[in-house]
């Protein structure tokens, strides 16, 4: 019997157990070649076959229109805080950006390097508990894209609906990838790292509008351009071979349990059991995200003093659920309960809180 813990981590996260079995069985010899996949060349037949695969995968499970291409890049979605404005960001015009959080603080910093850009929503004043509304986007003119993070992996928040803007949207979804289906008539490019969802960390999964791709900056260094990325199938250079065979695996496993609409209503499911024991609570734990911004993927709380928070933190891990420590820069709990979390792991870490407030009254 595989010991297995309630693995509560921010990323790299759990995956689901039948793929990384599947993957153990095949990784000496892969398909009687005798050796394994990432040994051989990524020309070869077998690599080929992985790779347009997990492409076709990619499209059919995210239900990607015809005129986006997928892209599979290196460096994950800080790579590509980069190359967003490296491509898109014209000498002429500017880009907006929504201040959500850390991640996408992030995003701006490193734009701020390849032209000018400027914040179409700041959340400081909301000490960033919420995502804004459509009608709080303050556009400038000339905006060639508005950038926005889908999910805010440490705070905890997330757009429920999404932005409806007539420029460009480019998302960073890397925390809710494949959790939900979008609106691909509101997007037109969208990345995200594998690490949460869909796989280990390594490499960014892109899909980007042929119109985007028409007008990407051309003179910066080959492997930073979208367009030949494109024109070359995502093999431009040796690419991340481990994370695209999972990436492909771990999309036939979502598929075969239903696709977006069954993992979808799974994950309202055990965030909705967390939040329950949450605000049942009488401010024994709490939430600081607003009702209305909460994410399904972290769920982010508090207990009354930090000194209990070490101690339900210390309890938790002797109970085998791990990884519930907040992120250092803000402190407190945080449960991520992504894609291949089972619902049992939700209901093993809502019956310890309850317990815990049991044996540790206020």
């Amino acid at each position: 019997m595989i010991r297995r813990v309630n693995n509560f981590s921010a990323g790299p996260s759990t995956l689901p157990l039948d793929v990384l079995e599947e993957a153990q069985a095949e990784f000496v010899d892969y398909h009687g070649a005798g050796m394994a996949l990432i040994e051989m060349s990524h020309r070869g037949k077998h690599f080929d076959a992985v790779h347009h695969e997990a492409m076709a995968m990619s499209r059919k499970v995210f239900q990607v229109p015809d005129d986006f291409q997928v892209l599979f890049l290196q460096g994950g979605a800080t790579l590509q805080f980069s190359m967003v404005p490296m491509n898109l960001l014209q000498q002429r015009t500017r880009a907006g950006y929504v201040d959500s959080g850390s991640w996408a603080q992030g995003a701006i910093s490193d734009a701020r390097h390849y032209g000018e850009i400027y914040t179409a929503w700041d959340g400081q004043g909301c000490d960033y508990t919420r995502m804004p509304a459509t009608e709080e986007l303050q556009l400038q003119p000339d905006t060639c894209y508005l950038h926005i993070t889908s999910n805010e992996t440490i705070g905890g928040t997330r757009y429920v609906d999404w932005p409806a803007v007539d420029v460009p949207l480019i998302c960073d979804m890397s925390s809710d990838y494949m959790s939900r289906s979008i609106p691909w008539d509101r997007f037109d490019l969208v990345y995200g790292g594998l690490q949460k969802n869909l796989g280990p960390a390594g490499m960014a999964l892109l899909f980007v509008r042929d119109s985007i791709l028409e007008h990407c900056n051309r003179n910066i260094g080959r492997y930073l351009r979208y367009d030949i990325h494109a024109e070359k199938d995502s093999m431009f250079n040796t690419p991340p071979v481990f994370p695209i065979y999972m990436l492909g695996k771990i999309l036939k496993w979502m598929d075969a349990r239903g696709g977006l609409e069954t993992i979808e209503a799974e994950a309202e499911a055990k965030a909705a059991i967390l939040y329950s024991v949450i605000d049942s609570s009488d401010g024994y734990f709490h939430c600081p995200v607003d009702m209305d911004s909460r994410s399904v993927m972290n769920v982010v709380f508090r207990l009354t003093s930090e000194e209990l928070e070490k101690r339900f933190l210390d309890e938790s891990e002797s109970a085998e659920l791990l990884n519930l420590k907040g992120h250092r820069s803000v402190g407190g709990c945080r449960a991520s309960i992504y894609n291949a979390m089972p619902r049992e792991g939700a209901q093993a870490l809502a019956d310890f809180m309850i317990d815990f407030r049991e044996r540790h009254p206020v």
